[in-house]
């Protein structure tokens, strides 16, 4: 076996539990997928295996060095070839080739004489060709960052490798690289990823729970179709519960009923009986009503307890809806026209080769697709009116609209949950109201006072849709700027119920083209 994870657990710092009795293998050349609820510790779980993280308790085996790409690329400081973990082997190079006879030069290099070569070739092969290998990371894009740890898979050929959400930021070129990569590897490989497109291409899913994981032997949609039968049967035994505890407390009534009925013929009888049994009666009645009322009573508990488990398997499995009302304009009004619109910044060529004409129309639904770069960001600000073309016109009608780009930054403000959901209470709802469309949204009362900025990405998602709610505010456009890289699996299916019953017109720049089949798009800007 390459990878072998034996009763893994995890505690924060604050002594809270996060996961435990985490146990399974990867054997060489296997992928797999390791999917599960925001918040379950994915993440945290390949940072223990790359040995970046210790474990509260288990173990942890690797055959060779794991090779880690991490969701959030930081490294401040730190030069391309630092990052890749080659800057040393290069310094040695160029000592050599400079005449150096040192024996720590040559040693460091090794056998890596075509080290500089090498990262060249892995460096155009992620589309990132004439690089300066001494370039800072800090000056990098988020998409240009995960080039760079994906050329070192090139160039260090790991046995295994380690992927959190390795698709987010990268551009559609890049991604079906990726795809193609993971296909074609023999290394042993953990995914973390929302991906569904990414998700179908591994053959191994194992969902992450509180207190385990659980095998699928199939890709996603595998996974999906089990996990529905998995819930239909959960349902069926949730429905059976309350029946039968609807059953027993009112057999329980029945009995109570009847035992009443006996003591009060008794005490209309006791005084027939000889005084010495009148006590003796009544006790050995109250002992026998308290003994049908225990009995019972455990019968009650019982179905209580088992229906709270199933609850507890099943999750939280509900969709949360907005209930949009119609957008206000008439379908196939124009809101935008675009005539011949180019712009290029200050010292710089235009981003597009051609003059393009764009037309949006209430009720359409546009893909704006393009590689990293290609200014598909810069065109929203175009149609908006946040920036003016530097080449042709562009007339705009009057239309209402929400931004909905990767990070919420709608909710990225320091309120508390609470305060941004008063913040958008312009119904002055009342505040039990308010909160029970908090509670809705799965923010219950411990979540209320909780900062926004330390919400995650599907938490932000989830707060903001509840305030649009709230304020029952229905836009004639929904602009949405790479909106599902940082989402988990159930905030992904969250927007994407939410954004296919809306009604009014949608803008989606995103390389999830999974999301994007899914919303229904009917029209496309390609940008070249």
């Amino acid at each position: 076996m390459s990878i072998i994870i034996n009763d893994l657990s995890y505690v924060h710092p604050d002594k809270q539990l996060l996961f435990n009795n985490i146990t399974f293998s990867v054997s060489d050349t296997e992928s797999c997928s390791v999917i599960g609820d925001n918040g379950i510790g994915k993440s945290m779980l390949l940072k223990i295996i790359a040995g970046k993280l210790e474990a509260a308790t288990g173990s942890v085996a690797c055959s060779s060095q794991p090779y880690y790409i991490p969701q959030h690329i930081g490294l401040l400081g730190q030069t391309i070839a630092e990052a890749l973990q080659i800057a040393d082997k290069l310094k040695s190079l160029r000592a050599i080739a400079n005449g150096s006879i040192e024996a720590k030069a040559y040693e460091t290099l090794g056998d890596d004489w075509d080290i500089e070569s090498r990262t060249i070739k892995a460096l155009e092969h992620w589309s990132f060709p004439n690089l300066n290998l001494g370039t800072s990371m800090d000056n990098l894009s988020g998409g240009e960052r995960t080039k760079v740890f994906l050329a070192g898979l090139l160039i260090h050929q790991p046995d295994i490798i380690l992927l959190d959400e390795p698709t987010n930021h990268l551009d559609h070129t890049s991604r079906m690289l990726l795809y193609k990569f993971i296909e074609q590897s023999s290394s042993s490989i953990i995914i973390v990823s929302h991906d569904i497109n990414l998700l179908n291409r591994i053959d191994t899913t194992y969902e992450m729970r509180n207190n385990g994981v659980k095998l699928y032997s199939g890709n996603y949609s595998f996974y999906e179709e089990q996990k529905a039968i998995e819930i239909g049967a959960l349902k069926q035994g949730i429905d059976a519960e309350y029946r039968a505890m609807r059953l027993a407390k009112k057999k329980a009534q029945e009995v109570k009923e009847r035992q009443e009925k006996r003591n009060s013929q008794g005490e209309k009888n006791k005084d027939q009986l000889p005084r010495s049994l009148r006590k003796k009666a009544k006790n050995s009645g109250e002992n026998t009503a308290s003994r049908l009322k225990d009995k019972h009573s455990k019968i009650v508990e019982d179905h209580k307890n088992t229906l709270t488990e199933l609850k507890l398997k099943r999750g939280n499995t509900n969709e949360l809806k907005i209930d949009f009302d119609d957008a206000n304009l008439r379908s196939g009004k124009q809101l935008v026209v675009a005539e011949q619109i180019r712009y290029s910044y200050p010292n710089s060529k235009p981003l597009w080769d051609e003059p393009m004409d764009i037309e949006v129309l209430s009720g359409d639904r546009i893909h704006i697709k393009g590689n990293n770069g290609s200014g598909k960001t810069t065109l929203l600000k175009l149609l908006l009116g946040h920036l003016q073309p530097t080449e042709g016109s562009i007339k705009r009608a009057e239309f209402s609209y929400v931004y909905l780009d990767q990070s919420y930054q709608e909710t990225d403000a320091d309120y508390t949950v609470l305060q941004m959901a008063e913040r958008y209470n312009t119904q002055h709802l009342a505040d039990h109201e308010l909160k029970l469309r908090l509670n809705r949204f799965l923010f219950p009362i411990d979540t209320w006072d909780k900062s926004c900025k330390m919400l995650s990405g599907g938490e932000r998602m989830r707060l903001y849709l509840c305030c649009l709610m709230i304020s029952n505010h229905t836009p004639d456009l929904f602009i949405l700027d790479e909106p599902t890289n940082n989402l988990d699996i159930s905030s992904l299916k969250i927007l994407t119920s939410n954004i296919k019953v809306y009604e009014g017109t949608v803008l989606v720049i995103s390389h999830d083209l999974h999301f994007v089949n899914e919303i229904g798009i009917d029209k496309e800007i390609a940008l070249i």
